[in-house]
């Protein structure tokens, strides 16, 4: 079977053979800190065995869960913010029709909210969900975050209202920490259902335990399969030598090309539905990486739309930023071009041809531009959209935002800067 790889030709010129040998030297350190849990934020390393350590009768009741909620739901509601939706929103992106939403007639319409306080998205779901059989899966492992816990009061009294207690708490899952918080307490106060955000894993890095896996469950992607992928990186990224580890090659290369002033990086793909993952990455990389001063500035794109916006930039503007494409390599359903008799587009040369071969030329004519325009490049190859090479992908990057992080010096698994605007606003509204 194929498996996810890396391509880097493209930072020939930027990096040498002795640049290579520097970092692997420090990787070799870092490695064996991060491998005995003596690194910073060791507490936070669960993610790394967590696909082997879930057990078969958890993953049966995620699947069991989901098929109830498929079943007995036509709107299935995620609360959750940052590392709490992201993930398994990128992952559903990827795996279900572009347009679920509305064709949904095997499984529940998503939509996601407690990730912001917008009052007018919120009354417009309101109006969404109305007459509809509603389930909602709240994800917070403290169960007090502000955006989620607001948004969650407003959902669950309108299901009160709706259902009534009894029919309301059959109708609430809860993923929250196992053993104390909110969510918790009403957990075993209500009945509701809650699954486990384990205590040693950060929400960033949970998108492969129950945070993630039950909306996935709920729309029916093989968690199996998923899990299954995240095993399979895993032991792909065992050894310390970054040459037949493709997450430590990956991070290595980034840390050089900062190391000389490319200080953003363009997560740029040319799949739309891998637009959800790019969003996922940002925060990885962006919370694990952007501390003391320090960090590889993370910015996503979308081609090629974004050719035809931000093209001319990345083509020609300061020469500060380096590029990963995220490709497919096959298509889940192609579309063949067909002939026009008057042909005023001057298009009929490309009759017969398909837009997965277009897009595949407008790859590499995009790669071939920008490196020559001083912006150096890798790509980060995918075999097809499943289940498997999503879970890969997922343990893929947070292997490397481990290494990464550390290599820059910075604690990867910690955010205390994120905690300097909910203490200003808890001041603000008068919140004890």
């Amino acid at each position: 079977m194929k498996e996810i790889t890396l391509n880097y030709k493209n930072v020939n010129g930027f990096i040498s053979d002795k640049e290579f040998l520097r970092i692997q030297n420090i990787i070799d350190k870092k490695h064996d800190l991060l491998i005995n849990k003596k690194c910073p934020g060791n507490d936070w390393l669960g993610w790394m065995d967590f696909p082997d350590r879930i057990s078969r009768p958890e993953v049966d009741d995620l699947m069991e869960t989901g098929e109830w909620i498929r079943e007995n739901s036509d709107v299935f509601v995620s609360i959750g913010i940052g590392g709490s939706y992201l993930g398994a929103r990128a992952a559903i992106h990827a795996l279900t029709h572009s347009f679920h939403n509305e064709i949904s007639s095997i499984s529940p319409r998503i939509y996601y909210a407690g990730n912001s306080i917008y009052p007018d998205y919120l009354a417009d779901l309101l109006d969404v969900i109305r007459d509809k059989r509603i389930t909602l899966n709240v994800i917070s492992k403290s169960g007090s975050t502000l955006e989620t816990s607001l948004v969650f009061r407003v959902l669950k009294n309108y299901m009160l209202k709706e259902y009534g207690e009894k029919g309301t708490y059959q109708r609430i899952f809860a993923t929250t920490n196992a053993h104390s918080g909110a969510l918790r307490k009403l957990s075993e106060e209500t009945g509701i259902k809650a699954f486990v955000i384990p205590d040693d894993i950060g929400g960033r890095f949970s998108v492969l335990t129950p945070v993630g896996l039950l909306p996935m469950a709920v729309v029916g992607i093989g968690i199996d399969e998923m899990l299954q992928g995240a095993r399979r990186m895993a032991q792909m990224t065992q050894s310390p030598d970054i040459f037949r580890n493709i997450s430590y090659i990956y991070a290595a290369i980034r840390n050089i090309l900062y190391e000389q002033g490319k200080v953003i990086e363009i997560l740029a793909n040319f799949t739309h539905s891998m637009c959800d993952i790019a969003r996922w990455w940002l925060q990885l990389f962006g919370e694990s990486e952007g501390k003391d001063g320090k960090g590889i500035y993370p910015a996503i794109a979308n081609y090629t739309t974004d050719l035809h916006s931000m093209g001319q930039l990345v083509q020609q503007g300061m020469r500060n930023v380096f590029e990963t494409f995220l490709i497919v390599e096959e298509p889940g359903i192609d579309v063949r071009i067909p002939e026009d008799a008057r042909n005023l587009d001057g298009l009929n040369n490309l009759a017969g041809h398909t837009f997965g071969y277009v897009n595949k030329k407008a790859k590499e004519a995009t790669e071939d531009a920008h490196y020559s325009g001083g912006v150096p490049n890798l790509t980060i190859n995918i075999p097809k959209l499943n289940a498997y090479y999503v879970g890969q992908l997922f343990y893929f990057f947070e292997k490397a935002v481990a290494m990464s992080g550390l290599l820059l010096g910075v604690n990867p698994f910690n955010q205390p800067g994120v905690e300097a605007y909910k203490m200003n606003l808890k001041e603000l509204l008068k919140m004890k």
